[in-house]
């Protein structure tokens, strides 16, 4: 079996210092969860379809903007606890998170009823500082974070 894929994209900025964007996920079992609960917003590619595509369009589903304009820098792939292997890139720019508005998606709720709700793929955007970004982020995609430091020389 091959291991699902996910490309995404790591927007950064450097106003105040490093910061980096994250979403927190939607739905009802994220809501009341802060740490493992965000991500960088990403999403499987369609069939035969660019993983850097894949990750330009997802961010633009999924924050309700295209990704900045600039030269998108890869940060490698990294395999979460499930298995999902993510890919992804890094883009300087800046991003008003209030006027997100992320794509719907369709979720089983609760588990196994057989009822279904439509929930935001990511329920709210925010920037955080790269150490606060470690202690939120998806266990895993802390690499990117860790990666990114490297590559601006800020470690």
């Amino acid at each position: 079996m091959t291991a699902r894929t996910s490309a995404g994209i790591l927007v950064f900025r450097r106003a105040s210092g490093l910061e980096v964007l994250l979403g927190h996920m939607g739905g009802p079992f994220w809501a009341r969860k802060d740490a493992g609960a965000w991500t960088i917003p990403k999403g499987e590619p369609s069939p035969g379809e660019d993983l850097l595509a894949a990750a330009l369009r997802e961010f633009a589903e999924e924050l309700g903007v295209p990704a900045p304009a600039g030269s998108p820098m890869p940060l490698g792939d990294v395999r979460q606890s499930g298995g999902k292997v993510v890919s992804a890139w890094a883009v300087e720019g800046d991003l008003d998170v209030a006027t997100i508005v992320s794509n719907k998606v369709e979720i089983a709720w609760p588990p196994r009823s057989g009822r279904t709700l439509l929930v935001p793929e990511l329920d709210r955007a925010a920037w955080f500082t790269p150490d606060e970004a470690r202690r939120l982020v998806v266990k895993a995609q802390s690499a990117f974070v860790d990666r990114l430091e490297e590559a601006l020389g800020v470690r």
